[in-house]
């Protein structure tokens, strides 16, 4: 891709025009599949497919959208709109509704959406740096990067790219995971290791250790152990790069809301100062880190744990004391952070495989807060009638019944002891590997099919590069972004048919 081409400025008349209906469009996708099907499809390569088609209609009004550039701005808008919408946004607010106390949707939505601008700052701030390194895996913002050049280049690596777009289409038609298949030839082998074998314990459990890990509270233990540990790596491998300041002004930032969140959810009536302080610490605490651990899971991986890293932060909620109203608001401010780092990442990575630099970079920040912007507006003005024909997301009864069931006896003990197990092994595979962060990822996923998809991914990688001594590495990292592309593809189009029979 050309260096010497312009780059596009998200506030202009051109870039408006593409974006803003994109958003829109996205944000509705995400809003309605994560109510009607309980996730949300990554809308990105719709933005970029989008821009590139307006770009080959004759006139020369239509000449301005062929840009590269232009067309990484749009899907990095897009899916932000999605992720920010659906996951961000419209499924934390369903537990207080789910609970019956509406007077908490209002606070709690000025906090999750503060969260997640919060929560998209922190992914910028901190992309490019050794903790969250521009030259990832980032399978998504790879998959849309790839596209959009060989969409403007063509060639031999067009024609790999294709090639893999229609093996991941088809393979996803029938069900195969396509893209945990093709992350396993661009990302780290290690984590990727470790992610698949958390996917085979966690599917096979039943038949290996006679029932279900997560009822032993593993998953969770381990998630927490490495969490925290991750946190520290975090700020010791990037402490000259400025991260250090980055996490500590979100961490304030996170504390503020969490204020603001205890005041205007009226905790300060309800609770003794005492606990109100933990809250409110906590609170900050568990959105950082949920942050942060998702987006390195998303990074290494591309799956988002979001809604059972969050359960996990609700289980310690529990386990302090906190009563029913605050754990309300607790599990909601920690689900919103996480899918906005997430989108965030994969549409700087675009951005940085098309040549845009640090202008590229702050251009497609700011299309990535434009995209929650439209997000905030779109769930603000749908949630009443969403809640009003009783659509929530499906993982917010999740949250109720925990809330009302609460912990069983001895679960804080089994949390502590994991952890531990956790700790060590993410100090172990240190920063660049995350072997507690992943293998916990895939513990709390129940996807086996997908361990063994990564395994055998990882399989063809090393006899590939060895058959070919490792120069055609490139052309296999096309291919991988090709078939996640087309998987992406497949799994929108199926959502968006489950979601139009949902309706009728």
């Amino acid at each position: 891709m050309p260096r010497t081409e312009p780059q596009p400025t998200v506030f202009s008349i051109p870039t408006l025009s593409l974006l803003t209906p994109l958003c829109i469009l996205g944000a509705l996708i995400g809003t309605e599949t994560v109510t009607r099907l309980g996730v949300t499809p990554n809308t990105a390569l719709l933005g970029a497919l989008s821009g590139m088609a307006l770009a080959r209609l004759p006139g020369a009004v239509f000449a301005r959208f062929a840009a590269p550039r232009l067309h990484s701005l749009a899907q990095g808008a897009i899916a932000a709109a999605s992720f920010g919408a659906g996951q961000a946004l419209l499924l934390p607010i369903g537990t207080p509704f789910l609970l019956g106390r509406t007077d908490l949707v209002g606070p709690l939505f000025a906090g999750v959406f503060l969260a997640l601008l919060v929560d998209g700052w922190l992914a910028y701030r901190l992309f490019g740096s050794p903790a969250l390194p521009a030259n990832a895996a980032w399978p998504a913002g790879a998959a849309a990067g790839e596209v959009i050049r060989a969409g403007h280049e063509g060639g031999r690596d067009g024609a790999i790219l294709v090639a893999g777009m229609v093996l991941g289409a088809v393979g996803a038609a029938y069900r195969a995971p396509m893209a945990a298949f093709a992350v396993a030839f661009i990302g780290n082998p290690w984590a990727l290791g470790s992610f698949a074998l958390g996917l085979l314990l966690r599917g096979h459990a039943g038949s290996l250790f006679g029932g279900d890990l997560m009822r032993v509270q593993i998953p969770q233990g381990i998630m927490v152990g490495a969490a925290m540990v991750a946190l520290a790596q975090v700020l010791w491998t990037a402490r000259g790069d400025g991260v250090r300041r980055a996490v500590g002004m979100s961490g304030a930032a996170y504390l503020a809301i969490a204020m603001l969140l205890a005041v205007a959810g009226g905790l300060h009536g309800a609770m003794a100062p005492a606990m109100l302080v933990l809250f409110i610490v906590y609170a900050a605490l568990v959105a950082l880190l949920h942050g942060v651990i998702v987006g390195l899971a998303a990074m290494h991986s591309g799956w988002l744990p979001a809604f059972a890293v969050a359960l996990i932060a609700l289980v310690g909620g529990l386990l302090i004391g906190f009563p029913a109203p605050a754990l309300c608001l607790l599990v909601g401010f920690a689900a919103a952070t996480g899918p906005g780092f997430a989108a965030m990442g994969y549409g700087l990575k675009s951005s940085d495989m098309l040549g845009g630099g640090g202008a590229g970079r702050r251009q497609q920040f700011l299309a990535g807060m434009f995209g929650f912007a439209v997000a905030g507006a779109v769930v603000w003005l749908g949630q009443g009638d969403y809640f009003a024909a009783g659509r929530v997301a499906p993982v917010g009864w999740v949250f109720v019944t925990t809330i009302q069931t609460g912990v069983a006896p001895g679960a804080g003990g089994q949390l502590a002891l994991w952890a531990v197990a956790g700790a060590a092994l993410q100090l172990a595979g240190g920063s660049g590997r995350q072997l507690g962060v992943l293998l916990a990822t895939g513990l709390l996923l129940m996807n086996p099919a997908a361990g063994w998809a990564v395994l055998l991914g990882l399989g063809v990688r090393v006899w590939f590069t060895r058959r070919t001594r490792g120069t055609r590495r490139a052309e296999m990292a096309v291919f991988a972004a090709g078939m996640i592309a087309g998987d992406a593809l497949a799994n929108l189009a199926d959502a968006a048919n489950r979601t139009l029979s949902a309706r009728r």
